[in-house]
């Protein structure tokens, strides 16, 4: 594969200045400068730099976002900054078939909301973990405003009636922690569910932490704001 067109598919630019790039002289391949754009490379696991700063090649971007309070998951946001700006450009403006460019938050967080957020820009893994069918677990810290107790536990677990659907809506998993911290385990998303379910059961949330999705945990070295790439041991994680 020409490294201008690695370069395009990584999301580098437009392959005019990719090639651009090459040519110039900014680009190192496996530390060793290249100004040949239409130099043929093996992609798998290619190592290179663009202006000094080092890429690897991915043919699917999965990246993991410890998505910190204050952002919205929108490429066009309203009130707060979007959750993209954290991101480098190359995953902002790595080449799709359909109109929108970049990695794709899979589902979204409140602003308030902060944890664990997969970006992609596979349309297919992207289908698979919003499909009410597959039941992909997501477990969520909550802090709540009011002391808990068994029966609102009990409650979460047999079902809750939210207003825009008579069937209750259950929680895979519900554990009090502590009198103000609710560990919740979801198959499905619905808009606003965790503040709806407590709403629900007469309390309140005041914070709210997405730690798990699958068998994928976020690690508490990963600080807010920071992001970090899957791998397949990842994606086998939270895919099963």
């Amino acid at each position: 594969m020409q490294i201008q067109d690695i370069l395009y598919s990584q999301g580098f630019g437009t392959r005019r200045v990719c090639a651009g790039l090459v040519q110039q002289g900014f680009v190192t391949v496996n530390g060793v400068p290249c100004s040949e754009s239409a130099a043929d490379f093996d992609p798998e696991g290619l190592q290179f730099t663009v202006q000094g700063k080092p890429w690897s090649y991915h043919e699917k971007a999965y990246i993991l976002l410890h998505k910190p309070a204050g952002t919205e998951c929108s490429q066009k946001p309203s009130t707060y900054p979007s959750i993209y700006t954290l991101l480098p450009a190359p995953l902002r403006q790595r080449p799709q078939k359909g109109p929108v460019q970049g990695v794709q938050a899979v589902g979204r967080l409140d602003q308030d909301t902060t944890g664990l957020l997969l970006l992609t820009d596979d349309g297919k893994f992207i289908h698979r973990m919003s499909s009410p069918r597959h039941h992909v677990p997501k477990v969520y810290e909550v802090t709540t405003k009011h002391p808990l107790d068994d029966t609102q536990v009990q409650k979460l677990l047999s079902g809750v009636v939210l207003d825009d659907d008579p069937k209750p809506v259950k929680a895979a998993a519900c554990e009090a922690v502590d009198a103000h911290h609710l560990r919740l385990t979801l198959t499905e998303g619905k808009y606003h569910q965790v503040k709806r379910m407590l709403a629900a059961v007469g309390n309140r949330v005041e914070g709210l932490h997405r730690s798990r999705i699958g068998g994928l945990e976020l690690s508490d070295d990963l600080a807010p704001g920071q992001w970090r790439w899957l791998g397949p041991e990842d994606l086998a994680l939270i895919c099963g």
